[in-house]
């Protein structure tokens, strides 16, 4: 028999066996095992299922109190000694001195420097505590102390008092963080995953399936995903299907968010997604409270610096983002998705710990930011810090290791993507947004994602109109990209205004970059005469911000691409002027080129077995930054040359074909592919 004190059976569980497997093992030997998790992820559910289960093959009884919804007189202890059938008289004048001495001292009726100082060892003290063990021992009860949030401190020192009672008894606690103890041992619960690989439904989906019956098996994964597997989520989700269509939930639940969905449920607090997030955010501090809403203009995962940046302000002090970061962290509020320590293996660059605030957790953040006024100033300081990591990778892009600048940008992807699509809220905002499209230059341009660059400087341009120097590089930019994607009528007028702002401007970089722009044009349309023409003005000018586009060293090696078919001595004296004045050495994108232009020569000029070494440099040098257009036409490049005979003889009739125009003539209709964030 099972002693609930609610008197309620166990719910069903799903999707848990491995959780369940390691709490049933840990009851055998822990005398404290601790499920923490976020709202609503099933921690109390999971617990009322072992401990069910643990019962009805072992024996015994299982004393429940719930923490959350309010203890009558006496507390958590008197709670306690009710559960077990041990309420009267004498227990309770026992149990008073001991409430007194567990309970947090801030909501102690006594003075603040009393509410302590019993000790186990009192009269009052070790007679309620002996007969609650000895209580434990007749019945082979375990005690679950469920939901322990509002009053963690108070149960962390009761469990500390009986365990010290009675070693051998067994306690369980709920709650969404630790209570810190020695003896505890921790289970966490995640979130249930929504698939379990490609085209098998995870128990989040079987979950909702449950309660949907038959259905369309994609509508139910994108309502899981939706609501990122919570199961709290889930069955509230459910719960509307009383009044939507499935395709109308799953429609909905990816816009205005599950938040405010409600069913029915055993408590308050889990009626609606809002109200679990409720119930969490009233036991944080202040300043935690003033964190949480401010992380939640964060749409991606984030690091303590840009936590820092959104957070700080005058109300909340940079040195306390940190602190906050963690409490709420242990609350289950925030997750922590990558540990601190250790290097990337590529770069060897020191990576720092990287959180995440779940979508319901965010969407209530959110709700709580607006109430109080500060969204637009969360907004903007997360605009500006997105700016300055833009800023930050544009500079790491040509120093020293450019794959230090890539996995920066792919860190912050979430991060950036929504500083440059989020509406700007005035023209300074908008210039901010045009400013991390135009720092993120190597990323459109040389790392493959021309067309989403394109995508974000045609709208940004529209919405910052006025005469800078910040607009006159968006739009060579703009051109360039344009150009690198044979959309040659766009690309002309980009680079006819980039000219006209850069002359107004007196800026001699900018038309040195126009004129490599120009050469891209030319080289589309067969014009190599012009391209070269284009190409040696550009590489004759020294230039004095080094930081943006591609400078005379990109211009010296896509002349040795020009010349490579034409005149074997100019390409190779123009690749190795290239290598001389590069920026820096670890250049992978400069360094790639002049190996191309290198291997294009060779292979040009009756030399496949240089040309196949050199290609294989350049695709090994190209694939640490990225750009699969470059990397698809050295592999063709590759293949030729491996099917060249003895003789010199290639074996394929379009072997000198540039990589650029691959195919053919004629082939493509559209512009060039870019790569897919998903399989990037």
């Amino acid at each position: 028999m099972t002693a609930w004190a609610d008197h309620r059976p166990p719910p069903g569980v799903v999707g848990r066996a491995v959780e369940h497997e390691q709490v049933s093992g840990l009851l055998s030997g822990a005398p404290l095992v601790t499920l923490t998790g976020a709202a609503g992820v099933g921690k109390s559910v999971l617990a009322r299922a072992v401990l069910t289960e643990h019962t009805a093959r072992h024996g015994g009884t299982v004393i429940r109190v719930g923490c959350w919804d309010g203890l009558a007189e006496g507390g958590l202890t008197e709670a306690l000694l009710r559960a077990a059938g041990r309420a009267d008289t004498a227990c309770r004048d026992t149990a008073r001195p001991l409430a007194r001495q567990t309970a947090d001292p801030r909501v102690s009726a006594s003075p603040p420097g009393r509410a302590g100082s019993g000790a186990a060892g009192t009269p009052a003290g070790g007679t309620a505590l002996a007969a609650l063990a000895a209580h434990c021992r007749r019945q082979r009860a375990i005690v679950l102390l469920d939901d322990c949030d509002p009053v963690l401190t108070e149960c962390a020192r009761l469990v500390r008092r009986l365990l010290r009672a009675d070693p051998s008894l067994r306690i369980v606690a709920t709650a969404r963080g630790p209570l810190g103890l020695a003896e505890e041992r921790v289970v966490e619960l995640a979130p249930l995953p929504v698939t379990l690989g490609e085209g098998i439904a995870g128990p989040a989906v079987e979950l909702l399936a449950a309660r949907t019956g038959s259905a369309a098996p994609e509508l139910l994964v994108a309502v899981c995903q939706a609501l990122e597997g919570s199961p709290l989520a889930i069955a509230l989700a459910a719960h509307q299907l009383d009044r939507m269509s499935l395709p109308q939930l799953a429609a909905q639940v990816g816009t205005d968010g599950p938040l405010f969905y409600s069913g029915p449920a055993a408590t308050v607090r889990h009626t609606s997604l809002h109200a679990a997030q409720a119930a969490g955010y009233a036991l944080c501090s202040p300043t935690d409270r003033r964190v949480w809403a401010r992380l939640s203009v964060l749409p991606g995962d984030f690091d303590p610096w840009l936590a820092g940046c959104v957070c700080t302000s005058s109300d909340v002090p940079a040195a306390a983002v940190d602190g906050a970061l963690e409490r709420l962290r242990t609350a289950s509020v925030v997750e922590r998705v990558r540990e601190a320590g250790g290097a990337h293996e590529d770069t060897g660059a020191a990576l720092p710990p990287r959180y995440r605030l779940p979508r319901a957790a965010r969407d209530f953040g959110r709700t709580q930011l607006r109430e109080a006024g500060e969204e637009s100033a969360a907004l903007r300081r997360f605009r500006q810090a997105c700016a300055a990591l833009a800023a930050e990778a544009q500079i790491a892009w040509q120093g020293p290791n450019q794959q230090v600048a890539v996995r920066l940008v792919e860190d912050e992807q979430a991060n950036l993507d929504a500083a440059l699509t989020r509406p700007p809220q005035d023209a300074e905002d908008a210039l901010g947004a045009l400013e991390i499209a135009v720092s993120l230059w190597f990323h459109w341009a040389a790392c493959g994602f021309r067309r989403e660059g394109r995508a974000h400087l045609d709208r940004l341009l529209l919405l910052s109109r006025e005469d800078t120097a910040l607009r006159a590089r968006a739009l060579w930019l703009a051109g360039y990209l344009a150009a690198q994607e044979h959309a040659l009528a766009g690309a002309e007028t980009l680079l006819d205004e980039a000219w006209t702002a850069a002359v107004m401007h007196a800026d001699a970089d900018g038309l040195a970059r126009i004129a490599h722009a120009h050469a891209v044009l030319e080289l589309y349309r067969g014009n190599t005469a012009a391209a070269v023409a284009c190409l040696e003005e550009a590489s004759r000018h020294h230039s004095r911000d080094p930081w943006f586009g591609p400078g005379p060293a990109h211009s010296w090696a896509l002349l040795a691409i020009a010349l490579a078919p034409l005149d074997p001595e100019r390409a190779k004296a123009a690749a190795h002027r290239a290598w001389e004045v590069r920026h820096s050495d670890g250049d992978f994108w400069l360094y790639s080129t002049v190996l191309y232009a290198e291997a294009l020569t060779e292979s040009a000029h009756g030399k496949p077995t240089t040309a196949l070494r050199a290609c294989h440099e350049a695709l090994v040098a190209k694939e640490r930054v990225g750009d699969p257009l470059f990397i698809a036409g050295v592999r063709n490049m590759l293949a030729d040359l491996r099917g060249t005979g003895r003789d010199g003889a290639a074996s394929d009739a379009d072997e000198e074909t540039p990589w650029w125009q691959r195919g053919g003539p004629g082939v493509r209709a559209r512009p060039f592919f870019s790569r897919l964030r998903a399989g990037s």
